[in-house]
Formats: structure tokens, sequence, C-alpha cells
């Protein structure tokens, strides 16, 4: 796994985003809980404090992760991503060559795939095998389903 992960500049602003709010909400909210049950007296059986302290662990733990995303994050503008072939941030038309039917899946990022909207995180099985591939390419899929045979129509900047 490479050090660093592709993301365009919304996602990169979501994760900053998400890693201020719990960073100037959320952990100072804890901090206060922990306070007020620690005048509950008796901390070896204090529920509220230990579970203020759970909560406060998994928060940090949190917070751990999204500031290693945002280090090894490297933006990217979509607008500079070449359709000759399929690629991050590119919108893939495909033929289903076994159900006869067209559909078009956007690649992105892993943190900003939304299946409901055909966004595809590029470490998806379907987006690996699609990686690279040109206009008039057939590809097989290897999906938990069986196999999947696609031809790509066409490539395009992602509308994200």
């Amino acid at each position: 796994m490479p050090d660093y992960f592709y993301i365009s500049k919304e996602g990169f602003k979501k994760i900053q985003s998400e890693l201020h709010e719990l960073k100037s909400v959320d952990r100072p909210a804890i901090a206060q809980l922990i306070s007020d049950a620690r005048d509950f007296g008796d901390l070896k059986e204090n529920a509220e404090y230990h579970a203020a302290k759970e909560k406060m662990a998994l928060l940090e733990d949190k917070i751990t992760q999204l500031e290693e995303r945002v280090r090894r994050a490297r933006v990217i503008d979509p607008k500079t991503i070449s359709t000759e072939q399929v690629a991050i941030y590119t919108a893939v038309s495909l033929k289903d060559m076994t159900r006869n039917m067209e559909v078009r899946y956007s690649l992105v990022s892993q943190d900003e795939s939304d299946f409901r909207q055909f966004k595809i995180s590029v470490d998806s099985p379907v987006a690996k095998a699609l990686l690279g591939k040109k206009v008039g390419d057939v590809v097989d899929i290897k999906v938990p389903a069986g196999m999947m045979k696609y031809e790509v129509l066409k490539i395009e900047p992602a509308n994200l």
C-alpha cells in the first residue's frame, strides 16, 4: 500500500472539517464529561467516568486516523485528469455485455465513494479492473457474484 492516496479538494476539505469538529467541539465536550464524572466520587466504581474515558479513547483514535489521512492525502484537481484512459476522477460509460445494458461509474477515492450515486472507489474490484483501459477495450471483471464483461464506451471527467 502506498504512503499516500489521491483525493479531490472537496473530499480533503470534508476530512479537514470533520477533524476540526472532533478537536474543537467533541474533544472539549468529552473532557467536560470526564471532569464532571470525577466529581461523583470514587473513580473505581464510577460508571460515568469510565464511560467518558472510553468515549475519549475512541475519539482520540478517530482523530489520529483522520490526522494520518490528512498527512497521506495527495489533493488532485479532477480537471487535470486525462480522459484518454480510465483513471481516478474519470466517469466511464460501460456496456454490460452479459445484460446488454449501459452503466456509468465515476471512479473516486475511498472517502468519496457512494454506490447509490454510482461513485465507486478506485480500490474496488470493478475500478481496479477498469483502471488504464481505453475506449473500445473489453474487460472481464471477477466479482463476488461471478464474472462481469464490460466494453468501455466513453471516458469523461467525473462530475464531483
